[in-house]
């Protein structure tokens, strides 16, 4: 192995306590490090002299790290702290080009007023629908056990490459969710007179406004995460954190 970098949460002390830990403690090699996760961008060279990352915080934490990890194909194993940090500053900034990479999902919803947008989806350029809605959702498999989840949508198996399009609270147009396989490219664009937002992986927003066009596709980067257990855990790992009892147990 080559070097560890450990992304932590800026906003909880123990993290930095728990990452300086681990980096002086295990007998790491010398050219491990550690930053915090608000700093990513400075972090490009040091991708090339690193084998593994180790995010100490949360499944914010890990959404960030994987920005840095992602192109460069570095495996992640995640310490989840426990608890809640404070939220992200809110609003939205102005939308440029892009692109934009996400691990769960991307999300294009009104924002502080309450009516509800109007949205015109394609799929590999076929007219689909125009939603009238709260808001769309693409989502990967790994985001589909979350926003999606939370509004019916389905749950993917994790090894699964395809998306998920699901509305939020519609009021007209397509209610059912789409699975949609790996390679499918969906067009959203924003009709009529209200704005809204686009959401990249809930913590980056950027405004929309009536015309704005939003063009999605899988990324050619894949996020890695090391295993403890072989995939199939993950189906006794969510059923068990949705509640559901097993039969013996």
């Amino acid at each position: 192995m080559k070097n560890v970098g450990i992304i932590y949460n800026n906003r909880i002390p123990e993290a930095l306590d728990l990452s300086m830990a681990i980096l002086h403690e295990l007998d790491l090699p010398e050219g491990s490090w550690y930053s915090p996760a608000e700093n990513l961008e400075s972090l490009a060279p040091r991708a090339e002299g690193t084998d593994l990352v180790v995010t100490v915080g949360g499944d914010g934490t890990i959404l960030r790290a994987v920005r840095f990890t992602g192109p460069a194909n570095i495996p992640i194993v995640g310490i989840n702290m426990g608890r809640l940090g404070p939220p992200s500053p809110g609003g939205g900034s102005t939308i440029e080009q892009g692109p934009y990479h996400a691990l769960n999902d991307f999300v294009v919803a009104r924002g502080a007023a309450s009516r509800v947008v109007s949205i015109a989806g394609t799929i590999d350029g076929a007219q689909v629908s125009t939603f009238r809605a709260d808001g769309l959702i693409l989502s990967t498999a790994t985001g589909s056990t979350g926003y999606n989840l939370a509004v019916g949508g389905p749950i993917l198996d994790p090894e699964s490459d395809a998306l998920v399009l699901k509305t939020v609270a519609a009021h007209m147009g397509l209610t059912a969710a789409l699975v949609l396989r790996s390679d499918a490219e969906v067009t959203l664009q924003l009709e009529g007179y209200q704005g809204a937002v686009l959401s990249v992986d809930g913590y980056e927003d950027y405004d929309l406004q009536p015309g704005d066009r939003v063009d999605l596709a899988q990324s050619p980067y894949k996020a890695t995460f090391l295993r403890a257990n072989p995939p199939s855990y993950f189906f006794g790992t969510l059923t068990r954190r949705l509640g559901f009892s097993i039969r013996g147990q």
